[in-house]
C-alpha cells in the first residue's frame, strides 16, 4: 500500500467521526505521540469522552482506539484496524452495560484484566459505553487501576457529561467534549450511504444530530411509522382517558420493538450455550443438554431480562426525545424565534398546537418531558413514567420544588 493510499485509508477511520474536527484532531494527535518512543510516557492512559445521545462518543472511542492498534494510526484497512472496528480484537474490550447500572463485580473483572499485558498489539484498551452508569462502588474500583496505570493500558470511559462521574474519576482523565453534529453533517453522512438526499434531510433533522437515530429513520419504514404515531400524541390528548391510554400504548410499543431487536440475539446466545453443553454433539440428546446446562440457562434468562428492560426505557427515551424536538419547534413558533424547526414534516401540527396553547404551557412540558427522561435512567417503573408525562402533556403544571 502507499503512503497515499494508506492516508485515504486513514481518513476514513476517522471521517466516521462526524461534524467533530477538534476532536479528530486531538486524538490524532494522541495517537500519533503513542508510537513514540517511549509510549507509556507519551500518552494519556485515561479518557473521558463526553456528549449528548448520538453524538458519537463510541464512534471516536473505536477509532481512537484503531489508530493507536495500526502501525499507521489508523488506516483503515489492516487487520488491527478491521478487528477493532468488528469488535473481534483481543487488545480491544467494549464494556456495555445491558442494565441500569455498571456495577463493583464487573468493574473488578475489568482491572484485573487491565493488569495483563497486550496480547498481540502496543496497548490494552477498555472502552466503557456507559461509564455514567457505574456505581459508586464500581467507580472507586475502577479509580485505583485509573491511579496507577500499567505502562501498555489505555481507559476510554464515554458519558453524557463530565458530571456524570466521580470528581475523583474525572480529574484523572483527560476529557475529550464533542458536540452535536449539525443536520447537515448528518445529512451529508447518509447521502454518500446511498440515501436519497430528501430523506436524509428529513433523517437528520427528525433525529436532532443524532446519527444511529437518523440512520434508523432513513432506512426503517416501522421506524419513521412509529415516530409518527408518538407525534401525533400532542394533538390526541383532550381527556384524562387519552393520557392514560396513551400512556399504556407507549409502554406496549416499546416493549414490542425491545422484544424484535433482542429476539434474534436471545435466540443466538441460546443456542451457543447449548452448544457448549454437548448439542448437536453424536449420541447427546436434547434433554440432557437441558438438564446440564439448566443453571446457565436460567443466568442466561435474568440477564436478557435485565437487557430487555433497558431496550423498553431507552426506546421510551426516544419516544420522549421525539415529542421534546416537538415541543421545542412549537416554544420557537410562540416566541416568534427565527429558528429552523426540527420537524420540518410537521410545521401545520406545531402551528395548531402554538395557537392553542401558551408559551409558559409549552415550557412546563418541555421540562415534564426533561424529568420523565430523568426518572427513566433510575428506577422508577416506566408505566408510570409515561402515566405522568401524558397527564403532564395534557394538564400541565409545573413541579413542585424538588421534584
Amino acid at each position: 500500500m502507499t503512503s497515499s493510499e494508506a492516508s485515504t485509508d486513514g481518513a476514513m477511520i476517522w471521517d466516521r467521526v462526524i461534524g467533530q474536527p477538534a476532536v479528530v484532531a486531538e486524538l490524532q494527535q494522541a495517537a500519533a505521540a503513542a508510537v513514540g518512543s517511549d509510549p507509556a510516557h507519551a500518552m494519556t492512559h485515561a479518557w473521558l469522552i463526553t456528549g449528548p445521545p448520538g453524538s458519537g462518543r463510541t464512534t471516536a472511542a473505536v477509532a481512537f482506539a484503531a489508530s493507536l492498534l495500526c502501525s499507521r494510526q489508523g488506516c483503515g484497512a489492516c487487520r488491527e484496524c478491521k478487528s477493532v472496528l468488528s469488535s473481534d480484537h483481543p487488545d480491544v474490550e467494549m464494556v456495555r452495560s445491558t442494565t441500569l447500572s455498571l456495577g463493583k463485580d464487573r468493574t473488578k473483572q475489568l482491572v484485573s484484566q487491565a493488569a495483563g499485558a497486550p496480547v498481540s498489539g502496543s496497548w490494552r484498551i477498555f472502552i466503557v459505553e456507559d461509564a455514567d452508569r457505574m456505581t459508586e462502588a464500581a467507580a472507586n474500583t475502577l479509580l485505583k487501576s485509573i491511579e496507577e496505570p500499567t505502562g501498555q493500558m489505555v481507559w476510554v470511559l464515554c458519558a453524557p457529561s463530565p458530571e456524570d462521574l466521580l470528581p475523583t474519576i474525572r480529574s484523572r482523565t483527560r476529557h475529550i467534549a464533542l458536540r452535536v453534529p449539525s443536520a447537515e453533517s448528518v445529512a451529508e453522512l447518509l447521502t454518500t450511504e446511498e440515501v436519497d438526499p430528501a430523506m436524509a434531510a428529513f433523517a437528520a433533522h427528525a433525529a436532532q444530530g443524532h446519527i444511529g437515530r437518523a440512520r434508523a429513520l432513513a432506512q426503517d419504514e416501522e421506524v419513521r411509522n412509529r415516530r409518527a404515531e408518538v407525534l401525533r400524541l400532542p394533538r390526541q390528548l383532550a381527556a384524562i382517558t387519552d393520557a392514560y391510554e396513551a400512556a399504556a400504548d407507549l409502554k406496549r410499543n416499546a416493549e414490542a420493538s425491545a422484544k424484535r431487536r433482542s429476539q434474534e440475539l436471545d435466540e443466538k446466545e441460546n443456542a451457543e450455550l447449548l452448544e457448549v453443553y454437548g448439542s448437536g454433539a453424536e449420541g447427546v440428546s436434547t434433554a440432557k443438554v437441558r438438564s446440564l446446562a439448566k443453571r446457565a440457562l436460567s443466568d442466561l434468562a435474568k440477564r436478557q431480562a435485565q437487557r430487555a428492560s433497558r431496550s423498553v426505557r431507552d426506546e421510551l427515551d426516544r419516544n420522549f426525545l421525539d415529542l421534546l424536538g416537538f415541543y421545542r419547534d412549537v416554544l420557537m413558533t410562540q416566541s416568534g424565534a427565527n429558528t429552523e424547526p426540527i420537524n420540518l414534516d410537521l410545521a401545520a401540527a406545531v402551528e395548531q398546537i402554538a395557537q392553542r396553547g401558551e408559551i409558559s404551557e409549552t415550557m412546563m412540558r418541555i421540562e415534564a418531558l426533561t424529568v420523565a427522561r430523568a426518572q427513566l435512567s433510575s428506577n422508577v417503573p416506566p408505566q408510570l413514567v409515561c402515566e405522568a408525562l401524558m397527564v403532564q402533556l395534557l394538564h400541565p403544571v409545573r413541579p413542585l420544588a424538588g421534584h
